[in-house]
């Protein structure tokens, strides 16, 4: 086997779909075993790839990595493999392997590279924060452990308690192993994004996500900013791929009107709200309106974030995001063809 992997930071374009842990019912209970529904997980990673995605990414907090047992984490982690090499060997899949220790993380990276996959979404140990040099030591321990993966960064404030430092900014430069990074936690394209990126340069993609992908690529151009992460491409990809298009093929005044579009339907959602807020429930909500989207069925949130306890105001501003997201669906098909029609409904 290589001991590189098999993309690089420079392959990294398009968009990264980030969609949930689809769950049979009854998954919300404490005494719930083998919860993850594999039948609606082998369609969704096809709808997905069939649609357009350029890459997957699973098991980050949307994907329940937090509340999955071991035993459920493999057997999704093996039908989403299969699935994807059964349409592409080669599509870019990467599979989170976040645990509160380095061992545990290496040892789930080895499952995965056996299982051929891409790559992982990496987060960090979060139990005690990591200071620079601790989070320097883990990403190189990681990138020797299993040096044929690839790893896209899980970069979430919240989740992992701080920023990454600019001083392992450069560390991940040195590590061919690391192809992108996924800029989340509230973060939008500013200082922070600037400072950042006259570290990475070129070296990989500051992945934003899709509703800041026009003004930062309008910026630093493709060549840095080529690659954004959508979890709303779980909602169903049409307007962030139509978003894609027209940034590839330069059509900038659609993809301005797109942008405008998809931050409208944002709007409601608490994400854009109140980030800290909206980390206290992000996996209850985000499987809220990815059900009521209507494109994959995932089910019920695991415990102990579970549905029944998220306020009521916020899942009414949540439906009200899906009420605008299907509405600039319908705008985007009549101006653009029949793409977001297609990728509307599936279930």
């Amino acid at each position: 086997m290589s001991k590189l992997p098999k993309v690089s930071g420079k392959d990294m374009r398009g968009v990264m779909a980030y969609p949930p842990t689809p769950a049979l019912p009854g998954a919300e209970r404490v005494d719930a075993t083998n919860t993850v529904d594999l039948a609606e997980t082998e369609r969704m990673i096809r709808s997905l790839i069939s649609d357009g995605v350029d890459a997957i990414a699973l098991n980050g907090t949307l994907g329940e990595m937090a509340t999955l047992t071991i035993e459920e984490w493999k057997a999704f982690a093996t039908c989403a493999a299969e699935t994807a090499q059964s349409i592409d060997p080669d599509f870019p899949l990467f599979i989170g392997a976040t645990t509160l220790n380095t061992r545990d993380t290496v040892s789930r990276m080895r499952f995965l590279s056996d299982l051929g996959v891409t790559g992982t979404l990496l987060g960090r140990p979060m139990w005690g924060e990591m200071v620079a040099p601790v989070m320097d030591r883990f990403y190189r321990d990681i990138a020797t452990a299993v040096p044929e993966m690839a790893i896209v960064v899980y970069d979430n404030t919240a989740a992992f308690r701080g920023i990454i430092p600019r001083s392992v900014y450069k560390t991940l430069i040195e590590l061919p192993q690391v192809v992108a990074v996924k800029y989340a936690g509230g973060a939008s394209v500013g200082f922070r994004y600037h400072n950042d990126m006259a570290h990475t340069g070129t070296s990989f993609p500051l992945m934003s996500i899709e509703t800041d992908w026009f003004p930062a690529w309008e910026m630093y151009g493709e060549e840095l900013v080529g690659m954004a992460w959508s979890s709303t491409t779980a909602m169903g990809p049409g307007p962030v791929l139509e978003l894609r298009d027209a940034l590839q093929q330069g059509r900038y005044d659609d993809a301005k009107w797109l942008t405008e579009r998809l931050r409208w339907a944002h709007e409601p959602f608490l994400v854009g709200q109140d980030f800290m807020e909206f980390a206290k429930y992000n996996i209850p909500l985000e499987k809220m309106r990815v059900n009521e989207a209507g494109y994959i069925n995932v089910g019920k949130s695991r415990p102990p974030y579970t549905e029944d306890l998220v306020p009521e105001v916020h899942a009414q501003t949540t439906s009200d995001h899906v009420k605008r997201y299907k509405q600039i669906r319908t705008e985007i098909e009549a101006r653009f063809g029949v793409r977001a029609s297609k990728m509307a409904n599936k279930v």
